[in-house]
């Protein structure tokens, strides 16, 4: 079987690619490792940002796929139990963000695909690509059956993550990778209890804390631990007990934890982002720290530029996008992980309780402040939050 284009990963960045190419009339193919039900019920937190959004606007598919979103409203950010408020749209002006988990994204996506024909293929083992050197690459995989298919294709896209085949199938030597432990580690749990009026950020001497809605009932939690100490051994009385320290909450209530996680704090950039017809999406070339909810936008914004530059070139057989794919992808990629670690050391410094960390702490708590005693510095902070065009 021949198909123009074939994508490796059904995730954010692999099903926007597809919808994106379906409705430019483009043919393609995703193969997914997992099973359906893995796949719609990964449990992810997500925010897209105004202009991911705006993308969907583009291709048709806003309403069918993050219509009824919540639409981001103020921030609130305390500092040693004192509430601050931002106003991002207002400050960005009037460009909201819509709070989006994974899994809500993914399974619109999912469903926008296939009522339009597109072809899906879960259980997909194996996956290899071949002969992306040349013009004539191919993908081969294994099925559920346990049956070997074989795609012939023009393009393929990488979109299987940091731990995934594209990205380890691409010849020593080729990819210069960059990466980056902040030292920082999040516990965060969810929890039956009632959702903040805003989304949450606090930080105190005793360290990083937040908490955001995962729907009316139910918040999920975040707590600032050292890497190398494993947080969910901890009691949940002790939970409860470092979540209203850091939140500035005494009254806050106890209430059953349905899930534990562990989110490393790490940066990864690999340059360039191709090689020959294999294209790397999303986080099979980069990942980010959450601060900023920077990830997902990411990967659609790859989606984006990936799918414009093949309709142009299947269309028009014009690839000056695609050979020009991976240096636009790459600066807003350093653009993003910038601010996310800018992000990352304003509200982790600004509850370092150590000794040694007095003069970064006192830093920290400035960068805050002009977030709200300076309209530039706000104004700033909403952009990078609303999403900056390619």
């Amino acid at each position: 079987m021949h198909v123009p284009v074939v994508i490796i990963g059904a995730g954010p960045a692999g099903l926007a690619l597809a919808n994106f190419l379906q409705k430019s009339g483009i043919g393609c193919v995703v193969l997914e490792a997992r099973d359906r039900r893995h796949v719609e019920e990964r449990q992810r937190a997500g925010v897209i940002d105004h202009y991911a959004g705006r993308l969907f606007e583009e291709f048709g598919l806003a309403e069918q796929v993050i219509g009824g979103a919540p639409v981001e409203t103020l921030l609130e950010i305390r500092v040693e139990g004192v509430p601050r408020f931002l106003d991002g749209p207002l400050l960005s002006g009037g460009r909201p963000s819509r709070l989006v988990p994974q899994q809500f994204l993914v399974r619109r996506l999912i469903t926008a695909f296939e009522e339009g024909g597109g072809d899906l293929r879960f259980g997909a083992a194996d996956v290899h690509p071949h002969d992306f050197a040349g013009d004539r690459p191919r993908v081969t995989y294994r099925d559920p059956d346990g049956v070997t298919h074989e795609l012939t294709c023009d393009h393929i896209a990488g979109c299987d993550g940091f731990h995934g085949v594209s990205r380890r199938s691409v010849p020593d030597g080729e990819l210069t990778t960059f990466t980056f432990d902040h030292g920082i580690g999040w516990y965060t749990v969810l929890a039956d209890a009632p959702a903040p009026r805003y989304p949450l950020m606090a930080v105190s001497r005793h360290g990083f804390a937040a908490q955001f809605a995962r729907g009316p009932h139910a918040s999920r939690f975040y707590l600032q631990h050292q890497p190398g100490d494993d947080p969910r051994n901890w009691p949940d009385a002790y939970t409860w007990e470092q979540l209203r320290l850091r939140l500035g909450d005494d009254n806050l209530p106890e209430a059953a934890i349905s899930g534990r996680e562990v989110v490393e704090m790490r940066s990864f950039v690999a340059e360039p982002m191709r090689s020959g017809r294999l294209y790397l999406v999303g986080d099979a070339a980069h990942i980010i720290t959450p601060m900023g909810a920077k990830g997902m936008n990411l990967a659609l914004v790859d989606a984006y530029a990936l799918a414009t530059a093949l309709v142009t070139a299947v269309r028009d057989g014009d690839d000056a996008g695609l050979r020009n794919y991976s240096d636009t992808c790459l600066r807003r990629t350093w653009d993003y992980q910038e601010f996310s670690r800018w992000f990352t050391e304003m509200v982790h410094d600004s509850g370092d309780p150590a000794p040694d960390a007095a003069f970064r702490r006192r830093l920290a708590l400035a960068r805050l402040d002009r977030l709200f005693t300076s309209p530039a510095a706000g104004a700033a902070f909403a952009d990078m939050m609303a999403g900056t065009a390619l």
